[in-house]
C-alpha cells in the first residue's frame, strides 16, 4: 500500500479551505484500496476521499485521519454508447477519449480537470444541464468500496435492500444536498451526490451520446439587464438549446480588460444549440435577437470548434478573474450554489440584486446557469466586517431560496464549508433518516467526516 508524505496539495481545495491529516494513501489498484479501507476500519481511523481538488466546499479536505487519493485509478475504456472510467480519471481525458469515437459525455462542469469520482460525489452538472441534466442521469453502474473494505458492484435499477422513507425534494431543476431517499431507490442513486460519506466510488459506467452534427454558439450582449432576462424566458423553449448562461454588468466589468468588445453591454447571455439538421434555424436567430432588443452588431457567433473554444475561455475567464481578485483582497469569496424553480427565477434575481446593491454594490457579481434558474452569487469581501456581513447575507439568501421550494446546493454539494445549510433545506426528521443510512453503511462514521453532517471527534 503506497503511502506518501502529507503535502499541502492534499490538504486544501479550490475554495482555499484547509485541513490536516496523519497520512496520505494513494492506491494503484482496487485491491490496495480495499486493504487500506480494512486497515482504517480495524483501527477506527477516519478516511477522507480526495479527488483532484477542484471542489469549492471542502469536501475532499480532511480534518484528521487519513487522506485516500484516487489519482492513480485513471482507466478509461470507450464503447458504443458508454464508457468505463476510474474515479481518478479527469473529465477532460474522458471527453477527449469519447470524442475520438464520435461521442461525448453530457455533463459539463466548468472545471474539466475535475475527476470522475468527484463529479459523482457531488452530482455535478454545469452548463449543459439545461438540456441533459446532472451527472445522476448519465451513470449506468458503479463499483464501490464500502467502509469495511468490501468491494460491491451496483447497476442502474438495482434497489437498495433496506427501508428508507420518502424525503421530499425541492422543485428546482438542479439539486445536490443530502441523500435523495425514497423507498426502493437505486443503490446507484444513493451513492451519487453522497459526497464520500457512504462509500468510495472506484469506477463508473457512464452513458455517452453521439456528437451533434452541428452546433451554433453565441454570446449575446444586451443594453440592459431587463432585456437579457426577458430573452432567457423567451428562448428557453427553443428546440435543441442545451446551454443558457448569464453574465451581469459587474461580471462583464471584470472581463472587459481581457475582452474589450463587451464595453457597450450591461448583460450577456451565452447560448449553445444543437441544430439537428435544421438549416433555417440560424436565420430564425436574427428575428429573435431583434425581438429581444439585443446588441446584435456587438454579439459573437460561432459554428466552428475554434470559435466555440474562444467562447468557452470567455465563460471560464470569469471564475478565474474572481479568484484572482479574491487572492488580492486577502479574504475568501462568499459564493452561492442556489437554484429555484424556473417560475421564481426573476423574483429571486430581483431579491439578489436589491440586497447586493444595498450592501455590496462594488464587490459582487452574479453569473451562471440561468437556463436552470441556477445562478452563482459571488461576494468579494475586502475586510473582516464585509466577510461577516456576506456570510449573514448568504444565509438570508438561502432561507429565501428554500421558501421558494428551491435548493441550497444545486451542483457543488455541501461538503464541510456549507454543511450548516442542510438543516435549512430539510427537517430534523429528514436529516435523521439520512444519518440512519450513514450509520447502516458506515457504522463507525469513518468516511467523509464533516461532510453534510457535523463530525464526531476526530483522532
Amino acid at each position: 500500500m503506497d503511502s506518501q508524505p502529507v503535502t499541502e496539495s492534499y490538504l486544501e481545495d479550490a475554495s482555499g479551505f484547509r485541513g490536516y491529516a496523519e497520512r496520505v494513501i494513494i492506491p494503484e489498484t482496487e485491491a490496495a484500496l480495499c486493504e487500506a479501507m480494512r486497515e482504517a476500519s480495524a483501527a477506527a481511523i477516519p478516511i477522507t476521499i480526495s479527488g483532484s481538488g477542484t471542489g469549492v466546499t471542502g469536501g475532499r479536505v480532511a480534518q484528521g485521519g487519513w487522506v485516500l487519493s484516487l489519482e492513480r485509478l485513471r482507466k478509461i475504456e470507450i464503447f458504443d454508447g458508454f464508457a468505463r472510467a476510474g474515479a481518478g480519471a479527469s473529465l477532460r481525458d474522458l471527453q477527449a477519449a469519447a470524442r475520438q469515437r464520435g461521442q461525448f459525455y453530457a455533463p459539463d462542469p466548468t472545471e474539466w480537470s475535475a475527476s470522475i469520482g468527484g463529479s459523482i460525489a457531488t452530482n455535478a452538472s454545469g452548463s449543459r444541464s439545461f438540456r441533459y441534466g446532472a451527472t445522476r442521469k448519465h451513470v449506468r453502474a458503479l463499483r464501490v468500496v464500502l467502509a469495511d473494505g468490501s468491494l460491491r458492484s451496483f447497476r442502474r435499477g438495482e434497489p437498495i435492500d433496506f427501508d428508507v422513507p420518502l424525503i421530499r425534494q425541492p422543485a428546482a431543476r438542479k439539486h445536490s444536498a443530502g441523500y435523495p431517499l425514497r423507498p426502493g431507490m437505486d443503490w446507484v442513486d444513493l451513492f451519487i451526490g453522497s459526497e464520500g460519506t457512504l462509500g468510495v466510488v472506484v469506477e463508473a459506467e457512464l452513458t455517452l451520446l453521439p456528437l451533434p452534427e452541428e452546433l451554433l454558439t453565441g454570446v449575446i450582449f444586451f443594453p440592459s439587464d431587463e432585456k437579457a432576462l426577458h430573452a432567457v424566458d423567451a428562448w428557453r423553449p427553443i428546440k435543441g438549446l442545451r446551454m443558457l448562461e448569464y453574465f451581469d454588468h459587474a461580471s462583464l466589468d471584470l472581463l472587459r480588460p481581457k475582452f474589450p468588445a463587451t464595453t457597450a453591454a450591461a448583460a450577456a447571455i451565452l447560448f449553445e444549440q444543437e441544430l439537428e439538421g435544421d438549416e433555417e434555424e440560424i436565420d430564425r436567430w436574427e428575428s429573435r435577437l431583434s425581438d429581444a432588443g439585443a446588441l446584435t452588431e456587438s454579439s459573437w457567433f460561432a459554428s466552428s470548434d475554434s470559435d466555440r473554444e474562444r467562447f468557452r475561455r470567455f465563460r471560464h475567464a470569469l471564475p478565474e478573474t474572481v479568484n484572482d481578485l479574491v487572492r488580492r483582497n486577502g479574504f475568501t469569496k462568499i459564493g452561492s450554489d442556489y437554484a429555484v424553480p424556473i417560475h421564481r427565477n426573476l423574483e429571486m434575481l430581483a431579491f439578489y440584486r436589491q440586497k447586493l446593491d444595498e450592501l455590496f454594490p462594488e464587490n459582487s457579481v452574479i453569473f451562471g446557469h440561468i437556463g436552470d434558474a441556477h445562478v452563482h452569487v459571488n461576494i468579494l469581501p475586502r475586510s473582516q466586517a464585509e466577510f461577516d456581513r456576506a456570510r449573514e447575507l448568504m444565509i438570508e439568501f438561502a432561507r429565501k431560496v428554500v421558501s421558494m421550494d428551491g435548493s441550497v446546493a444545486a451542483e457543488h454539494g455541501l461538503g464541510k464549508r456549507k454543511a450548516h445549510l442542510l438543516e435549512l433545506q430539510y427537517s430534523a426528521a429528514d436529516i435523521e433518516a439520512m444519518k440512519a443510512v450513514k450509520r447502516r453503511l458506515d457504522p463507525q462514521w469513518l468516511l467523509g467526516r464533516g461532510n453534510l453532517f457535523p463530525a464526531p471527534g476526530l483522532r
